[in-house]
Protein backbone atom coordinates (compact mmCIF):
# COMPACT_ATOMS: atom_id res chain seq x y z
CA UNK A 1 0.00 0.00 0.00
CA UNK A 2 2.78 2.28 0.63
CA UNK A 3 3.85 1.95 -2.56
CA UNK A 4 0.72 2.48 -4.22
CA UNK A 5 0.63 5.46 -2.11
CA UNK A 6 4.24 6.51 -2.71
CA UNK A 7 3.44 6.78 -6.98
CA UNK A 8 -0.44 7.90 -6.98
CA UNK A 9 -0.89 10.42 -3.77
CA UNK A 10 -0.90 13.36 -6.11
CA UNK A 11 -3.44 11.83 -8.30
CA UNK A 12 -5.56 10.67 -5.42
CA UNK A 13 -5.50 14.07 -3.23
CA UNK A 14 -6.92 15.78 -6.59
CA UNK A 15 -9.64 13.41 -6.74
CA UNK A 16 -10.91 13.95 -2.71
CA UNK A 17 -10.33 17.28 -3.52
CA UNK A 18 -12.63 17.00 -6.50
CA UNK A 19 -15.10 14.64 -4.36
CA UNK A 20 -15.67 17.35 -1.85
CA UNK A 21 -16.55 20.04 -4.35
CA UNK A 22 -18.72 17.37 -5.70
CA UNK A 23 -20.15 16.13 -2.66
CA UNK A 24 -21.05 19.87 -1.81
CA UNK A 25 -22.78 20.61 -4.99
CA UNK A 26 -25.46 18.08 -5.12
CA UNK A 27 -26.16 18.81 -1.83
CA UNK A 28 -25.96 22.51 -1.98
CA UNK A 29 -28.38 23.15 -5.38
CA UNK A 30 -31.30 21.06 -3.56
CA UNK A 31 -31.67 22.73 -0.41
CA UNK A 32 -30.99 26.11 -2.37
CA UNK A 33 -33.58 25.13 -5.05
CA UNK A 34 -35.94 24.71 -2.45
CA UNK A 35 -34.81 28.02 -0.60
CA UNK A 36 -35.79 29.71 -3.81
CA UNK A 37 -39.06 27.55 -3.93
CA UNK A 38 -38.57 25.59 -7.39
CA UNK A 39 -41.30 23.40 -7.55
CA UNK A 40 -40.26 19.63 -7.47
CA UNK A 41 -40.87 18.85 -10.87
CA UNK A 42 -38.66 21.79 -11.69
CA UNK A 43 -35.94 20.81 -9.34
CA UNK A 44 -35.93 17.39 -10.71
CA UNK A 45 -35.55 18.85 -13.81
CA UNK A 46 -32.61 20.38 -13.17
CA UNK A 47 -31.04 17.89 -11.43
CA UNK A 48 -31.55 15.83 -14.45
CA UNK A 49 -28.99 17.85 -16.17
CA UNK A 50 -26.37 17.13 -14.53
CA UNK A 51 -26.87 13.18 -15.22
CA UNK A 52 -27.59 14.25 -19.26
CA UNK A 53 -24.16 15.89 -19.28
CA UNK A 54 -21.82 12.98 -17.59
CA UNK A 55 -23.51 10.86 -20.49
CA UNK A 56 -23.19 13.24 -23.23
CA UNK A 57 -19.70 13.63 -21.66
CA UNK A 58 -18.70 10.12 -20.89
CA UNK A 59 -19.45 9.11 -24.41
CA UNK A 60 -17.89 12.68 -26.08
CA UNK A 61 -14.65 13.25 -24.24
CA UNK A 62 -12.76 10.26 -25.12
CA UNK A 63 -12.69 11.07 -28.63
CA UNK A 64 -12.14 14.50 -27.67
CA UNK A 65 -8.63 13.05 -25.32
CA UNK A 66 -7.78 11.41 -28.81
CA UNK A 67 -7.83 14.31 -30.56
CA UNK A 68 -5.29 17.01 -28.00
CA UNK A 69 -4.71 14.31 -25.43
CA UNK A 70 -5.07 14.06 -21.38
CA UNK A 71 -3.60 17.35 -19.75
CA UNK A 72 -5.43 20.00 -22.33
CA UNK A 73 -8.65 18.11 -21.70
CA UNK A 74 -8.30 17.75 -18.18
CA UNK A 75 -7.24 21.16 -17.77
CA UNK A 76 -9.73 22.89 -19.86
CA UNK A 77 -12.65 20.69 -18.34
CA UNK A 78 -12.18 21.93 -14.49
CA UNK A 79 -11.33 25.12 -15.54
CA UNK A 80 -14.43 25.41 -17.33
CA UNK A 81 -16.29 23.33 -14.47
CA UNK A 82 -14.96 25.65 -11.55
CA UNK A 83 -17.08 28.94 -13.83
CA UNK A 84 -20.12 26.68 -14.13
CA UNK A 85 -21.69 26.90 -10.38
CA UNK A 86 -20.04 30.81 -10.12
CA UNK A 87 -23.32 31.49 -13.34
CA UNK A 88 -25.54 29.34 -11.19
CA UNK A 89 -24.84 32.02 -8.10
CA UNK A 90 -25.35 34.81 -10.26
CA UNK A 91 -28.20 33.81 -12.25
CA UNK A 92 -31.06 31.62 -10.31
CA UNK A 93 -33.61 31.04 -12.44
CA UNK A 94 -34.45 27.13 -13.56
CA UNK A 95 -33.17 27.29 -17.15
CA UNK A 96 -29.59 28.59 -16.31
CA UNK A 97 -29.29 26.24 -13.84
CA UNK A 98 -30.28 23.05 -15.97
CA UNK A 99 -27.98 24.19 -18.69
CA UNK A 100 -25.01 24.79 -16.26
CA UNK A 101 -25.68 21.52 -14.61
CA UNK A 102 -25.98 20.01 -17.59
CA UNK A 103 -22.42 21.75 -18.35
CA UNK A 104 -20.91 20.77 -15.33
CA UNK A 105 -21.80 16.88 -16.13
CA UNK A 106 -19.82 17.14 -19.20
CA UNK A 107 -17.30 18.40 -17.43
CA UNK A 108 -17.11 15.91 -14.54
CA UNK A 109 -17.34 13.50 -17.30
CA UNK A 110 -14.10 14.04 -18.45
CA UNK A 111 -12.47 15.01 -15.47
CA UNK A 112 -13.03 11.16 -14.35
CA UNK A 113 -12.46 9.56 -17.26
CA UNK A 114 -8.78 11.81 -17.67
CA UNK A 115 -7.95 11.36 -13.36
CA UNK A 116 -9.08 7.45 -13.89
CA UNK A 117 -7.02 6.78 -17.04
CA UNK A 118 -4.24 8.20 -15.18
CA UNK A 119 -4.54 6.18 -11.90
CA UNK A 120 -5.39 3.38 -13.93
CA UNK A 121 -1.67 3.74 -16.22
CA UNK A 122 0.31 3.65 -12.37
CA UNK A 123 -1.00 0.66 -11.64
CA UNK A 124 -0.29 -3.03 -12.22
CA UNK A 125 -2.04 -6.61 -12.38
CA UNK A 126 -0.53 -6.99 -9.20
CA UNK A 127 -1.78 -4.12 -6.96
CA UNK A 128 -4.67 -2.89 -9.51
CA UNK A 129 -7.08 -4.12 -6.94
CA UNK A 130 -5.61 -2.65 -3.91
CA UNK A 131 -5.72 0.99 -5.90
CA UNK A 132 -9.27 0.36 -7.35
CA UNK A 133 -10.49 -0.04 -3.44
CA UNK A 134 -8.91 2.65 -2.51
CA UNK A 135 -10.01 4.85 -5.18
CA UNK A 136 -13.54 4.04 -3.90
CA UNK A 137 -12.74 5.00 -0.25
CA UNK A 138 -11.37 8.33 -1.55
CA UNK A 139 -14.28 8.98 -3.84
CA UNK A 140 -16.82 8.32 -1.67
CA UNK A 141 -15.05 9.64 1.31
CA UNK A 142 -14.46 12.85 0.16
CA UNK A 143 -17.95 12.73 -1.27
CA UNK A 144 -19.19 12.52 2.16
CA UNK A 145 -17.11 15.10 3.78
CA UNK A 146 -18.31 17.37 1.34
CA UNK A 147 -22.06 17.23 2.89
CA UNK A 148 -20.30 18.71 5.60
CA UNK A 149 -19.02 22.05 4.00
CA UNK A 150 -23.02 22.76 3.61
CA UNK A 151 -22.65 24.03 7.24
CA UNK A 152 -19.69 26.49 6.69
CA UNK A 153 -21.93 29.13 5.29
CA UNK A 154 -25.84 30.52 4.31
CA UNK A 155 -27.18 27.94 1.29
CA UNK A 156 -28.83 31.24 0.28
CA UNK A 157 -25.60 33.03 -0.04
CA UNK A 158 -22.67 33.24 -2.43
CA UNK A 159 -20.31 31.62 -0.30
CA UNK A 160 -20.59 27.75 -0.96
CA UNK A 161 -20.80 28.36 -4.17
CA UNK A 162 -17.31 30.46 -4.59
CA UNK A 163 -15.97 27.36 -2.11
CA UNK A 164 -16.89 24.57 -4.67
CA UNK A 165 -15.42 26.94 -7.42
CA UNK A 166 -12.23 26.98 -5.57
CA UNK A 167 -12.09 23.14 -4.72
CA UNK A 168 -12.41 22.19 -8.15
CA UNK A 169 -9.68 24.53 -9.23
CA UNK A 170 -7.14 23.46 -6.71
CA UNK A 171 -8.30 19.76 -7.75
CA UNK A 172 -6.57 20.32 -10.58
CA UNK A 173 -3.33 21.38 -9.39
CA UNK A 174 -1.90 18.07 -8.11
CA UNK A 175 -3.50 16.18 -10.95
CA UNK A 176 -1.61 18.38 -13.72
CA UNK A 177 1.94 18.31 -11.78
CA UNK A 178 2.02 14.38 -11.50
CA UNK A 179 5.35 12.56 -12.53
CA UNK A 180 2.37 9.83 -13.84
CA UNK A 181 2.39 9.89 -17.30
CA UNK A 182 -0.39 10.29 -19.16
CA UNK A 183 -1.65 7.13 -20.74
CA UNK A 184 -1.83 6.35 -24.35
CA UNK A 185 -4.85 6.54 -25.97
CA UNK A 186 -6.10 3.48 -27.73
CA UNK A 187 -9.25 2.35 -29.81
CA UNK A 188 -10.92 -0.24 -28.44
CA UNK A 189 -14.07 -2.45 -30.44
CA UNK A 190 -17.34 -1.93 -28.59
CA UNK A 191 -20.52 -3.80 -27.43
CA UNK A 192 -23.97 -2.28 -28.67
CA UNK A 193 -26.58 -1.93 -25.58
CA UNK A 194 -28.73 -4.45 -27.48
CA UNK A 195 -25.98 -7.35 -27.96
CA UNK A 196 -24.96 -6.77 -24.35
CA UNK A 197 -28.84 -6.74 -22.98
CA UNK A 198 -28.85 -10.19 -24.88
CA UNK A 199 -25.28 -11.74 -23.57
CA UNK A 200 -27.12 -10.39 -20.03
CA UNK A 201 -30.51 -8.93 -19.39
CA UNK A 202 -29.96 -8.56 -15.96
CA UNK A 203 -27.00 -6.82 -16.06
CA UNK A 204 -28.28 -3.96 -18.78
CA UNK A 205 -31.63 -3.48 -16.68
CA UNK A 206 -30.01 -3.61 -13.35
CA UNK A 207 -27.37 -0.89 -13.77
CA UNK A 208 -30.36 1.43 -15.30
CA UNK A 209 -32.18 0.49 -12.06
CA UNK A 210 -29.41 1.71 -9.95
CA UNK A 211 -28.97 4.90 -12.40
CA UNK A 212 -32.80 5.79 -11.58
CA UNK A 213 -31.96 5.02 -7.89
CA UNK A 214 -28.34 6.12 -7.26
CA UNK A 215 -29.30 9.75 -8.91
CA UNK A 216 -32.68 10.21 -7.13
CA UNK A 217 -30.83 9.22 -3.79
CA UNK A 218 -27.69 12.13 -4.73
CA UNK A 219 -29.98 14.84 -6.01
CA UNK A 220 -33.35 14.51 -4.79
CA UNK A 221 -32.04 13.55 -1.32
CA UNK A 222 -31.31 16.97 -0.38
CA UNK A 223 -34.55 17.91 -1.61
CA UNK A 224 -36.36 15.12 0.47
CA UNK A 225 -34.57 16.20 3.38
CA UNK A 226 -35.24 19.93 3.51
CA UNK A 227 -39.13 19.70 2.86
CA UNK A 228 -39.09 17.30 5.48
CA UNK A 229 -38.48 20.41 7.86
CA UNK A 230 -34.80 18.98 8.47
CA UNK A 231 -32.07 21.87 9.09
CA UNK A 232 -28.93 22.42 7.37
CA UNK A 233 -26.61 20.46 9.42
CA UNK A 234 -29.24 17.56 9.84
CA UNK A 235 -29.22 17.34 5.66
CA UNK A 236 -25.78 16.95 5.52
CA UNK A 237 -25.49 14.14 8.39
CA UNK A 238 -28.75 12.74 6.35
CA UNK A 239 -26.53 13.12 3.47
CA UNK A 240 -23.27 11.60 4.16
CA UNK A 241 -25.25 8.26 6.57
CA UNK A 242 -26.63 7.82 2.73
CA UNK A 243 -23.40 7.81 1.04
CA UNK A 244 -21.18 5.78 4.17
CA UNK A 245 -23.27 3.34 3.86
CA UNK A 246 -22.52 1.97 0.31
CA UNK A 247 -19.11 2.36 1.60
CA UNK A 248 -19.62 -0.09 4.49
CA UNK A 249 -21.68 -2.73 2.87
CA UNK A 250 -19.53 -2.67 -0.44
CA UNK A 251 -16.95 -5.77 0.92
CA UNK A 252 -19.59 -7.59 2.86
CA UNK A 253 -21.97 -8.04 -0.22
CA UNK A 254 -19.33 -8.10 -2.65
CA UNK A 255 -18.35 -11.25 -0.73
CA UNK A 256 -21.93 -12.77 -0.16
CA UNK A 257 -21.82 -12.38 -4.11
CA UNK A 258 -18.64 -14.41 -4.73
CA UNK A 259 -19.73 -16.95 -3.21
CA UNK A 260 -23.67 -17.87 -3.81
CA UNK A 261 -25.63 -17.02 -7.40
CA UNK A 262 -25.38 -13.75 -7.63
CA UNK A 263 -29.08 -12.59 -9.00
CA UNK A 264 -29.98 -13.75 -5.10
CA UNK A 265 -28.11 -11.65 -3.94
CA UNK A 266 -29.04 -8.80 -6.67
CA UNK A 267 -32.69 -9.60 -5.58
CA UNK A 268 -32.29 -10.36 -1.79
CA UNK A 269 -30.16 -6.38 -1.67
CA UNK A 270 -33.08 -4.70 -4.07
CA UNK A 271 -35.89 -6.00 -2.13
CA UNK A 272 -34.53 -5.54 1.71
CA UNK A 273 -33.33 -1.96 0.05
CA UNK A 274 -37.40 -1.84 -1.36
CA UNK A 275 -38.43 -2.44 2.63
CA UNK A 276 -36.21 -0.50 4.40
CA UNK A 277 -36.80 3.02 2.37
CA UNK A 278 -40.79 2.10 3.03
CA UNK A 279 -41.13 3.26 6.63
CA UNK A 280 -40.84 7.16 5.69
CA UNK A 281 -43.58 6.85 3.65
CA UNK A 282 -46.13 5.34 5.79
CA UNK A 283 -45.40 6.53 9.22
CA UNK A 284 -46.91 10.10 10.22
CA UNK A 285 -43.34 11.15 11.72
CA UNK A 286 -40.00 9.18 11.81
CA UNK A 287 -37.84 10.97 13.94
CA UNK A 288 -34.03 11.49 13.00
CA UNK A 289 -32.75 8.93 15.44
CA UNK A 290 -34.26 6.65 13.62
CA UNK A 291 -34.60 8.29 9.94
CA UNK A 292 -30.54 8.49 9.89
CA UNK A 293 -29.65 4.66 10.11
CA UNK A 294 -32.64 4.02 8.27
CA UNK A 295 -31.38 5.87 5.26
CA UNK A 296 -27.51 4.41 5.75
CA UNK A 297 -29.05 1.11 5.45
CA UNK A 298 -30.73 2.25 2.25
CA UNK A 299 -27.59 3.60 1.06
CA UNK A 300 -25.57 0.19 2.34
CA UNK A 301 -27.86 -1.89 0.37
CA UNK A 302 -28.16 0.81 -2.94
CA UNK A 303 -25.35 2.11 -3.69
CA UNK A 304 -23.61 -2.11 -4.02
CA UNK A 305 -26.36 -3.21 -6.74
CA UNK A 306 -23.86 -1.20 -9.01
CA UNK A 307 -20.86 -2.98 -8.69
CA UNK A 308 -23.18 -6.32 -8.16
CA UNK A 309 -24.66 -5.76 -11.93
CA UNK A 310 -21.18 -5.00 -13.19
CA UNK A 311 -19.94 -8.16 -11.90
CA UNK A 312 -23.08 -10.23 -12.93
CA UNK A 313 -22.44 -8.91 -16.45
CA UNK A 314 -19.00 -9.55 -16.41
CA UNK A 315 -19.59 -13.26 -15.83
CA UNK A 316 -20.84 -13.67 -19.29
CA UNK A 317 -18.47 -11.95 -20.77
CA UNK A 318 -14.47 -12.56 -22.42
CA UNK A 319 -11.63 -10.15 -20.65
CA UNK A 320 -11.45 -8.63 -24.30
CA UNK A 321 -15.06 -8.11 -24.06
CA UNK A 322 -15.49 -6.29 -20.91
CA UNK A 323 -13.47 -3.25 -21.97
CA UNK A 324 -15.45 -3.79 -25.13
CA UNK A 325 -18.91 -3.25 -23.21
CA UNK A 326 -17.82 -0.36 -21.32
CA UNK A 327 -19.89 2.17 -23.61
CA UNK A 328 -23.01 -0.09 -23.59
CA UNK A 329 -22.94 0.26 -19.27
CA UNK A 330 -22.58 3.76 -19.99
CA UNK A 331 -25.41 4.66 -21.76
CA UNK A 332 -27.68 2.02 -19.85
CA UNK A 333 -26.22 3.80 -16.30
CA UNK A 334 -26.77 7.27 -18.12
CA UNK A 335 -29.72 7.05 -19.50
CA UNK A 336 -31.44 5.65 -15.82
CA UNK A 337 -29.39 8.68 -13.79
CA UNK A 338 -30.83 11.04 -16.41
CA UNK A 339 -34.28 10.06 -15.94
CA UNK A 340 -34.20 8.96 -12.34
CA UNK A 341 -34.25 12.69 -10.59
CA UNK A 342 -37.02 13.84 -13.05
CA UNK A 343 -39.38 10.88 -12.19
CA UNK A 344 -38.86 10.79 -8.70
CA UNK A 345 -39.52 15.01 -8.59
CA UNK A 346 -43.06 13.84 -10.65
CA UNK A 347 -43.93 11.36 -7.86
CA UNK A 348 -42.96 14.15 -5.15
CA UNK A 349 -45.23 17.03 -6.66
CA UNK A 350 -48.21 14.47 -6.94
CA UNK A 351 -48.09 13.30 -3.06
CA UNK A 352 -45.29 15.37 -1.44
CA UNK A 353 -42.56 14.44 0.15
CA UNK A 354 -42.92 10.58 0.90
CA UNK A 355 -43.18 10.29 -3.12
CA UNK A 356 -39.27 10.55 -2.71
CA UNK A 357 -39.11 6.86 -0.30
CA UNK A 358 -42.01 5.43 -2.30
CA UNK A 359 -40.39 5.97 -5.81
CA UNK A 360 -37.32 4.36 -4.06
CA UNK A 361 -39.32 1.63 -2.90
CA UNK A 362 -40.78 0.86 -6.44
CA UNK A 363 -37.73 1.05 -8.37
CA UNK A 364 -35.50 -1.01 -6.13
CA UNK A 365 -38.61 -4.01 -5.74
CA UNK A 366 -38.59 -3.69 -9.83
CA UNK A 367 -35.47 -4.88 -9.62
CA UNK A 368 -35.40 -7.55 -7.16
CA UNK A 369 -38.26 -8.98 -9.03
CA UNK A 370 -36.62 -8.50 -12.63
CA UNK A 371 -33.66 -10.62 -10.98
CA UNK A 372 -35.92 -13.75 -9.84
CA UNK A 373 -37.74 -13.44 -13.17
CA UNK A 374 -34.22 -14.43 -15.18
CA UNK A 375 -33.16 -16.56 -12.66
CA UNK A 376 -35.85 -19.16 -14.16
CA UNK A 377 -34.66 -18.11 -17.66
CA UNK A 378 -31.46 -18.78 -17.52
CA UNK A 379 -28.87 -21.77 -14.86
CA UNK A 380 -26.25 -19.50 -13.11
CA UNK A 381 -22.90 -19.11 -13.63
CA UNK A 382 -20.28 -22.29 -12.50
CA UNK A 383 -18.72 -20.89 -9.44
CA UNK A 384 -15.14 -21.55 -11.07
CA UNK A 385 -16.24 -19.48 -14.26
CA UNK A 386 -17.26 -16.82 -12.32
CA UNK A 387 -15.00 -13.49 -12.20
CA UNK A 388 -14.33 -12.14 -8.06
CA UNK A 389 -16.32 -9.01 -7.44
CA UNK A 390 -15.11 -5.77 -7.15
CA UNK A 391 -15.85 -2.85 -5.07
CA UNK A 392 -16.62 -0.09 -7.30
CA UNK A 393 -18.23 3.34 -6.89
CA UNK A 394 -21.35 4.24 -8.54
CA UNK A 395 -20.36 7.86 -8.15
CA UNK A 396 -20.65 10.03 -10.99
CA UNK A 397 -22.36 7.49 -13.30
CA UNK A 398 -19.33 7.08 -15.07
CA UNK A 399 -18.07 3.59 -16.00
CA UNK A 400 -14.12 3.41 -14.66
CA UNK A 401 -12.12 2.64 -17.32
CA UNK A 402 -9.84 1.81 -14.45
CA UNK A 403 -12.98 -1.04 -13.12
CA UNK A 404 -12.83 -1.91 -16.51
CA UNK A 405 -9.12 -2.86 -16.94
CA UNK A 406 -9.16 -4.63 -13.11
CA UNK A 407 -12.17 -6.63 -14.72
CA UNK A 408 -10.49 -7.55 -17.25
CA UNK A 409 -7.42 -8.75 -15.16
CA UNK A 410 -9.13 -11.11 -12.81
CA UNK A 411 -11.76 -12.29 -14.95
CA UNK A 412 -11.30 -16.10 -16.65
CA UNK A 413 -9.15 -16.17 -20.11
CA UNK A 414 -10.88 -16.28 -23.07
CA UNK A 415 -10.45 -20.00 -23.00
CA UNK A 416 -12.32 -20.80 -19.84
CA UNK A 417 -14.96 -18.07 -19.73
CA UNK A 418 -18.18 -18.78 -19.91
CA UNK A 419 -19.76 -19.54 -23.18
CA UNK A 420 -21.86 -16.07 -24.70
CA UNK A 421 -25.36 -17.67 -25.22
CA UNK A 422 -28.53 -15.63 -25.99
CA UNK A 423 -30.71 -14.83 -23.20
CA UNK A 424 -33.71 -14.25 -24.95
Amino acid sequence: MREILRGTWALLLGIALLMLGHGLQGTLLGVRANVEAFPAAVTGLVMSGYYVGLLIGSLRVPVLVARVGHVRVFAALLSLGSTTILVQAKFVDPYTWFLMRLLTGYCFAGAFIVAESWLNGSASNENRGQLLSLYMVVQMGGMAAGQFLLNLADPGGFDLFILFSVLVSVAAVPMLLTAVAAPVVTRRGDIGLLALYRLSPLGVVGIAGVGVATSSLFSMGPVYASEEGLSVAAISTFMAAVIMGGVVFQIPVGRLSDRLDRRWVIAAVALLAAVVVLPPAILPQVPNYLLFPGFFLVGGLSLPLYALCVAHTNDFLSPEQMVGASSALILAFGVGAAAGPTLTALAMQFVGPIGFPLFLAVVHLALGLFSLYRMTRRSTVAAADRGAYMSLPPPSAVFTPLAQESAGSQAPSSATAPALVDAS
